[in-house]
């Protein structure tokens, strides 16, 4: 079990020097037996999800923290246990202590047996500072992240910050081509998989427990795909069934894993698509799953930000512009985004998605439509991105289409939904017309 402890800990570290989780934790899972892969991922997942008041807790403890930082993350693996884990304290001080032989850092093993049994001794007394932490802290947020929220959604910053720390469900799109939704969920049921309808997204399912996609009936023969249910509501918000129709030509600008892309032709199998990505390797994903859905569309690497290295001159009836974002809106799926961003990356991250929409812009056909869409729910990436570019067209020369509909909530520009609405993730949505 002290390996179990050790990859987690070396995931956290690997994620505090800056790299990204799904990056990092698979190969540390690789060698462990397969009883303790989900142990280990669960730990790793939850300490970057609760890092702050860990710290907190742990630099309490501590006259100064460890190096490396893979010792500072033990400790932090072990907090997480006694906190936040039904494993019994006793097991999980000594596996804790024991992971420091591990990664041969037998010297600090002392250190944290004391740091965590001081801990287990003073327990009520080190929870009381805690709540009396700055409030960043208590919400296990960044406190530039907490700011801005602040800043954005006042009513909704506790509510956000309560949903960016919670385990988000697996959603499901159900491939319309291949059966309905009702049907695939008597096949869940059979399965012995419980589920239930989505809110919002037609074709969307979300499953009562996270399972492998291996169990998932259908899976391998494109039957059904994974997607949060706020992802899903891009095909609707499309009108896919009154405004695409076979031989259309689609950009999807930024592709990659390739599950918007897989959501449009589900819809309509004849579109012309094409399925853009700056990451050639990233855009590998999007074949295979074209090829697991037995689907068609032309894939190409490349920046949409310079069409000229690109674009065959044919104008666009639709473009779906997924734009690269501070992906604030996922946390909760992806906890490491808050060790891996800084408040300083926002600025650039706009000036990249005005970049897009400007490039962009002039591959569209009159008539035909933009989708402006990023999984962050910080104004400045979303409803303001879309401002600046609507001020800078000359007048007429854009139409902004009213989204309606019961979900997310209306902006001065396009529709957000916030990381929790209906159990959804944090997505931004905006749909501009050219005029014919």
């Amino acid at each position: 079990m002290a390996k179990t402890r050790a990859s987690a800990a070396r995931a956290v570290a690997a994620v505090l020097s800056g790299r990204s989780l799904s990056d990092a934790l698979p190969p540390l899972l690789q060698p462990l037996a397969l009883r303790d892969r989900a142990l280990a991922q669960e730990i790793a997942y939850g300490v970057l999800r609760e890092f702050e008041p860990l710290a907190f807790l742990a630099d309490g403890l501590l006259k100064a923290r460890p190096k490396p930082n893979e010792v500072f993350a033990l400790i932090l693996v072990g907090l997480y246990q006694l906190l936040h884990t039904r494993v019994p304290e006793h097991a999980a001080v000594h596996a804790t202590v024991e992971a420091a032989a591990v990664l041969k850092a037998q010297r600090m093993g002392g250190l944290i047996n004391g740091v965590l049994r001081n801990f287990m001794r003073e327990k009520e007394a080190r929870l009381a500072l805690l709540e009396r932490a700055e409030p960043a802290v208590q919400h296990a947020l960044p406190r530039w992240l907490w700011t801005r929220i602040q800043q954005d959604w006042p009513e909704d910053a506790q509510g956000v910050a309560d949903a960016l720390r919670q385990h988000a469900p697996m959603s499901l799109r159900v491939n319309a081509a291949h059966g309905s939704r009702e049907t695939y969920l008597a096949r869940l049921q059979q399965a012995e998989l419980a589920a239930e309808a989505t809110r919002h997204a037609v074709h969307g399912v979300r499953l009562q427990h996270a399972v492998a996609v291996e169990r998932l009936p259908g899976f391998a023969d494109g039957d059904v795909s994974v997607q949060d249910e706020a992802a899903q509501l891009c095909a609707q918000v499309l009108e896919l069934g009154s405004c695409l129709g076979a031989g259309m030509r689609v950009l999807d600008a930024c592709a990659a894993p390739g599950g918007k892309t897989l959501a449009l032709l589900e819809h309509q199998p004849g579109l012309d698509m094409l399925a853009l990505d700056d990451d050639a390797e990233r855009l590998q994903r999007v074949d295979e799953n074209l090829t697991r859905a037995g689907l068609n569309a032309k894939t190409q690497a490349g920046d949409a930000g310079r069409p000229e290295t690109w674009w065959d001159g044919q104008m666009f009836e639709v473009i779906l512009l997924d734009a690269p974002c501070s992906a604030t809106g996922v946390i909760r799926r992806h906890p490491d985004i808050k060790r891996l961003r800084r408040a300083e990356d926002i600025a650039q991250l706009a000036a990249q998605q005005d970049r897009l929409l400007k490039a962009l812009w002039p591959l569209l056909a009159p008539g035909g439509r933009l989708l402006y869409m990023t999984c962050s729910l910080l104004r400045e990436e979303n409803e303001a991105r879309v401002a600046a570019f609507l001020a800078a067209m000359p007048p007429g020369a854009v139409n902004e289409l009213s989204l309606e509909g019961d979900w997310g909530r209306a902006c001065a520009h396009g529709r957000q939904i916030l990381p929790g609405d209906d159990g959804m993730d944090g997505f931004y949505y905006a749909l501009l017309e050219k005029p014919a």
